[in-house]
């Protein structure tokens, strides 16, 4: 049974930091890319960032660029987005998902939700200003 489930949500100030992780099971970690999407209300689905099956490539939204890292941990099954430099308009459900690892790697590709094959239940950030 496939899982991701996220953590490290909460409420913080801006300015502040948060780091998100998910924790992968149910299928082999290395087949797949990870990303990290989020749904702010009234608003579209974003990818704000994708790592590759190794680590060796990421894509980051424009919007977070500088303030987000992705990064995995392929031994624990697990991916996190560390967050800096939070501001108000990054509050939204964020939402970990996996997309089976193709022979390329291509930002428009692994940005792109409907490649993603799992997805996490959400956790919640809120950025009060």
């Amino acid at each position: 049974q496939v899982q991701l489930v996220e953590s490290g949500g909460g409420l913080v100030q801006a300015g502040g930091s948060l780091r998100l992780s998910c924790a992968a099971s149910g299928f082999t970690f290395t087949e797949y890319a990870m990303g990290w999407f989020r749904q702010a209300p009234g608003k579209e689905r974003e990818c704000v960032a994708a790592i590759d099956w190794n680590g060796s490539r990421t894509y980051y939204a424009n919007s977070v660029k500088g303030r987000f890292t992705i990064s995995r941990d392929n031994a624990k099954n697990a991916a996190h987005l560390q967050m800096n430099s939070l501001k108000p308009e990054d509050t939204a459900v964020y939402y970990c998902a996996a997309a089976a690892r193709r022979g390329f790697w291509s930002d428009t590709y692994y940005s792109t939700g409907a490649r993603y094959n799992h997805w996490g239940q959400g956790t919640q950030v809120t950025v009060s200003s």
